[in-house]
């Protein structure tokens, strides 16, 4: 866990030094990454935001090409979360009651759902966790195939294009190269502002 923190952190570096070593197939490495935390219910953890904004910096500096680094990773996103979908219709209520998803994620996304109807596909995009546990639930609940499916390309292309997007412009500014760390904080802070507003209101609800 340690290691994936240090990754996270420190994502802009780890990310030039692959592109360095690894040539065009750190577009693979991006898309198992992405497709990952999108695709398994059991990897929330895996940076999402962070790496976005951090491949558009890169990018920037003519590290990786913008459209192909775009295209590689909606894609890792739309199949990613179709898997998932996928995962949670066949295996979902198996896989939470033998407790390898925290009961506590379910509920919240299932709160999520109730707020935003089918467009918590697209809203879950922007929220850690959320993000990795919408479609798992959305399969669980037998969420329309064609429904799902228009909403999770939507929300893959809107959530990469502006992440990307805000990496390649202002990535690679003087003083967010020297604050990355910190503003990697501050993007996930950011992220989980949708979260933590759910759990509280939540917690306001149990005790009226």
């Amino acid at each position: 866990m340690t290691g994936i923190v240090d990754f996270i952190l420190h994502i802009d570096h780890h990310l030039i030094e692959l592109a360095a070593n690894y040539g065009i197939y750190i577009y693979l490495i991006l898309f198992l990454i992405v497709f990952s935390e999108t695709g398994f219910v059991v990897t929330p953890f895996l940076p999402g935001d962070s790496l976005l904004f951090a491949a558009g910096g890169i990018a920037a500096i003519g590290k990786m090409n913008p459209f192909i680094l775009f295209f590689t990773l909606a894609m890792a996103a739309i199949l990613g979360n179709f898997v998932n979908y996928f995962i949670g219709y066949k295996f979902g209520h198996q896989v939470v009651s033998r407790g390898w998803v925290k009961q506590s994620y379910i509920t919240k996304t299932n709160e999520y759902f109730m707020k935003y109807g089918k467009a918590t596909i697209i809203v879950s995009r922007f929220v850690p966790i959320i993000r990795t546990i919408a479609p798992f639930v959305a399969g669980i609940g037998k969420m329309n195939y064609k429904d799902f499916g228009l909403n999770n390309v939507i929300g893959a292309i809107v959530w990469v294009g502006l992440f990307l997007s805000l990496g390649y412009f202002v990535g690679n500014f003087e003083f967010v190269k020297k604050n990355f760390s910190l503003l990697t904080l501050g993007i996930i802070g950011l992220s989980m502002i949708p979260l933590a507003l759910t759990v509280i209101k939540g917690l306001r609800s149990r005790k009226a």
